[in-house]
């Protein structure tokens, strides 16, 4: 019934394409039944009386019904074939809207394979499907009712073949799909696993390089490529059979008339072109079966696919957005956290745990510790990346949950751990989070992030092409541009996670110095592993294990507390930052 529900569901836009491909399809069937009554009439009447004039009226009387059948035909395919990519692009659309709104929860419990899979080759099985059914619509049944009703009409004592040969075609067919079914689902799941394997070398080809693992990724690709290559075989291998039983089948049905059919046309009881007549709606009986079988091969595995399509489509994601939020803050931006406690799915202790400070606009929060501390858990908490578990998140006195998410969003610069541009221009990279600036702002933003020399060096400066992921600049320029592209958005609230480390220290103490005068109206939450870019923060924070184990300035955190001295020591900077 899933299925079902969603080709109902796709093609319920398109009911008038679906209304033209059944009358299209009613036209051409019944053309098609209409000719071998013409034939048998050519037969009877003109050959045996050898009228010339009868031949060729009804000859070219069944070119134009022949014309006609491929012209409504024809159309048929044409009006079906678009309601079916109409239903795949509803579905793709559909599927990336969904996948748009997952938090990193969702994501990391589908997978990144398995979602592109999801949305393109699943897609397609249904599309596939869609297409196809509405070719069977009306042809198949019509076609197959008809025939019988002629073809017993022409001749009633040989109802028996029909009503053998039909289930012997249906049964042999049967069992082939059957067989087939349970080698579908394995086969989506493969094509994910090799989905996986090809993104995770494609993206870490450098490293691959570096340690010299071309070797071993090829035949890790080699072992998921086998088993693909296996159940594509083995599926093969009962698909190829089905059409040899189809024309043994067809054949065996055509022989087996003429063997009952010769002896009375030998006596006189029967025609010749009620025989032939017989012979041709039999075919097209069975040819409608044939159609049928064909579409049914498609199920097994379009079934498989719009279940995983519906997984992904029923799955709600755990940040909701509510449609009644806050709809304006006032006031200068004011961050608190409340006793707040986040959990990630399965776990088996809190990632996060009774999380409290606050901070106003014009300030600078610094959170330093260990890895696996907890920041960047800490970090997303503030955009709705993901929802705390426990506690609150508050700005302005309103919990995040409660605010409009395009509030929320415009409030927030965010540059995170690991810095992503994505394919296009600087430009349009630096407009993400304000895409009505201009040059002047774009490069002011630059100057501050201090990427303005190596952009101005580009043969093109602010329209040089970006690489999907900034492949194609250095990691500490990469980090630059997100960062202007943060500053070019003029937030209330900006969110550093670690978004200095790929920078040197002279670069960072200059861009340091030039966020001063940027952010004097702003609130400022930096991720650091640098004590050197922390130490004029208003507020520190020490976590250790999800906890605050210390918090205060500076000067405060070197007399007071132990973990935060270790760090400055362990960094060999005590003397310089003291």
């Amino acid at each position: 019934m899933t299925l079902l529900r969603l080709v109902l569901k796709g093609l319920k836009p398109y009911w008038i394409w679906v209304l033209l491909v059944v009358l299209f399809q009613i036209v051409g069937v019944l053309a098609a039944l209409y000719l071998p009554t013409l034939n048998a009439d050519i037969i009877d009447d003109g050959v045996a009386k050898a009228d010339i004039p009868v031949i060729w009226d009804l000859g070219m009387l069944m070119l134009l019904i022949s014309l006609g059948n491929i012209i409504a035909l024809v159309s048929a395919n044409f009006f079906a074939a678009r309601s079916a990519m109409r239903v795949g692009k509803d579905l793709r659309s559909s599927v990336f809207s969904r996948v748009g709104s997952f938090s990193p929860r969702e994501l990391a419990e589908f997978g990144t394979p398995s979602l592109i899979t999801r949305s393109t080759n699943d897609v397609q099985q249904v599309q596939m499907l869609v297409f196809f059914s509405l070719n069977m619509l009306v042809q198949a049944p019509v076609t197959g009712i008809g025939g019988v009703v002629l073809a017993l009409r022409v001749e009633p004592g040989m109802a028996w073949l029909i009503a053998v040969m039909v289930p012997v075609m249906l049964v042999a067919v049967g069992i082939l799909i059957a067989r087939a079914a349970p080698l579908f689902k394995q086969m989506q799941g493969t094509i994910d696993a090799i989905n996986g394997v090809l993104r995770e070398q494609i993206t870490g080809i450098r490293v691959l390089r570096a340690f010299v693992r071309e070797d071993r990724e090829r035949d890790r690709y080699g072992v998921v490529n086998d088993q693909l290559t296996s159940l594509n075989y083995r599926i093969g291998l009962l698909m190829i059979l089905i059409n040899p039983i189809i024309m043994f089948i067809l054949n065996l049905s055509s022989v087996l008339v003429l063997l009952v059919a010769a002896p009375r046309i030998d006596s006189g009881q029967m025609e010749v072109g009620s025989i032939t007549a017989f012979i041709a709606y039999l075919m097209q009986i069975l040819i409608a079966v044939m159609m049928a079988t064909f579409m049914t091969m498609m199920i097994p595995r379009a079934m498989v696919s719009a279940d995983r399509i519906t997984e992904v489509l029923r799955t709600e994601t755990s940040v909701h957005q509510r449609t009644d939020g806050v709809r304006e803050l006032e006031g200068p931006i004011e961050l608190t956290f409340e006793d707040v406690s986040f959990t990630y799915p399965g776990a088996e202790r809190p990632v996060l745990e009774n999380i409290s400070f606050s901070a106003r606009a014009g300030q600078t929060v610094a959170i330093i510790g260990g890895t696996g501390a907890g920041k960047t858990t800490l970090v997303n908490l503030v955009p709705r990346l993901m929802d705390a578990s426990e506690g609150r998140v508050l700005l302005n006195g309103h919990d995040v949950r409660d605010l409009d998410a395009r509030v929320l969003w415009d409030r927030v610069g965010l540059v995170p751990q690991r810095p992503y541009l994505f394919s296009g221009t600087v430009a349009s990279n630096l407009r993400f989070g304000n895409p009505a600036a201009d040059e002047q702002e774009l490069w002011h933003a630059l100057t501050v992030a201090q990427g303005r020399d190596f952009v101005a060096a580009m043969p093109t400066q602010l329209e040089s092409p970006i690489a999907q992921g900034g492949t194609n600049v250095s990691g500490g320029q990469r980090q630059r541009l997100c960062i202007a592209r943060a500053l070019a958005a003029e937030p209330s609230l900006y969110l550093f996670d670690d978004s200095f480390s790929a920078l040197d220290l002279t670069t960072d103490a200059k861009l340091r110095a030039a966020l001063v005068p940027e952010t004097r109206d702003a609130l400022m939450l930096i991720v650091a592993q640098r004590i050197a870019t922390i130490t004029t923060a208003d507020l520190i924070l020490v976590l250790d294990n999800g906890r605050i184990i210390a918090q205060g300035t500076h000067a405060e955190l070197l007399e007071s507390s132990e973990t935060y001295q270790e760090i400055v020591r362990s960094q060999g900077v005590e003397e310089e930052v003291a």
